[in-house]
């Protein structure tokens, strides 16, 4: 967008504020709080917990819709694009809905399913037109997710999207943990990796995704640990990695197939989404999945190496996205 001559003017709470700025630059941020969503600790516990929220994730979404209202006058907003926040669309103002998940996987069978996804279109049908980053093909990263049996009325795929540029394959000389995600799910892997990674000998880098954890009182010489890192920080280690340990949550996904990463994913307990792509994604072997209460890191490392993962180019998918984007600001200009 800056490439193109737009002013971006970027939403969100604090602590993405502080990350678009230390990783970008340059950029005028405005605060809008998440839907603070809350999570179980235990998996089964998980939907009961959603449910009970719904009602103040729909009064969330009337807020920030109108919160909207007062920020296209008073920034002299010309177009809107959200990152699946289902409130941001303007009647007067062109406004784009991005999402991987058109069909959202409750766990409860199809028809379940097909409710939800009547729902769901409601909210982004009252968009301009809806961005999926994925792929149209068959060779894609979110399966059924992003490419159910009927459409949005007027979608668009736009590719992959990640942090990083496509890459060759870098040798890799440490063992990459890569934590992210909501709480308390995020402190419960944490534990459970960090005792593993004691017990293994090789050089690894432990990133907890989190600038208030707690870091731990004794690091071994073999473990370099990091809290929260920017891009730019990341990026060499990530080039570095010969195996990246993962949620399975889309942005993740995108980054580690941008940069040609084997990878063993685990997904969050009781979020149907990361269940479906780990289980998908392993399938078609780009990734190995593993369940966090079976989390034996020897023996997975060793399943990992002998696992046939299965190298998707998808280098060309990167840039998809910028043919949409161009043609998307020359009819707001």
């Amino acid at each position: 967008m800056i490439e193109s001559g737009c002013q971006p003017v970027f939403a969100g709470n604090e602590w993405q504020r502080n990350y678009i700025k230390e990783s970008i630059g340059g950029i005028e941020t405005i605060h809008l709080d998440g839907y603070q969503v809350r999570y179980a600790a235990h998996p089964f516990m998980l939907l009961p917990a959603l449910l009970k929220q719904v009602p103040s994730m729909i009064q969330k979404v009337n807020d920030e819709h109108q919160w909207l209202q007062k920020i296209v006058l008073e920034k002299r907003i010309d177009g809107v694009l959200s990152d699946n926040r289902y409130g941001l669309h303007h009647a007067q103002v062109p406004s784009i809905i991005m999402t991987h998940q058109l069909q959202i996987k409750t766990g409860l069978g199809s028809i379940s399913d097909s409710l939800l996804q009547r729902f769901h279109y409601r909210f982004i049908n009252r968009f301009s037109a809806c961005w999926v980053v994925d792929e149209p093909s068959d060779s894609n990263l979110s399966g059924d997710l992003a490419h159910p049996s009927s459409l949005p009325l007027r979608t668009d795929y736009i590719g992959l999207l990640s942090q990083f540029e496509p890459q060759s394959q870098i040798l890799g000389k440490h063992l990459l943990v890569l934590l992210s995600g909501p709480e308390p799910q995020r402190s419960i892997l944490s534990e459970l990796l960090w005792k593993e990674v004691l017990q293994i000998q090789q050089p690894v880098v432990f990133v907890e995704g989190r600038n208030i954890a707690s870091a731990p009182l004794k690091i071994p010489s073999h473990i370099t640990y990091r809290k929260l890192l920017t891009r730019s920080e990341l990026l060499p280690y990530f080039n570095e990695a010969s195996l990246v340990i993962c949620r399975s949550g889309y942005s993740t996904l995108m980054d580690l197939v941008a940069l040609k990463k084997p990878a063993i994913v685990i997904p969050t307990p009781g979020q149907t989404e990361q269940l479906y792509l780990a289980r998908y994604l392993h399938q078609k072997r780009v990734f190995f999945q593993v369940s966090q209460n079976e989390i034996d890191l020897k023996q997975q490392l060793v399943a990992a190496r002998n696992f046939p993962f299965l190298q998707t180019d998808f280098k060309d998918s990167f840039h998809r996205h910028r043919f949409v984007l161009s043609q998307w600001i020359s009819t707001i200009n």
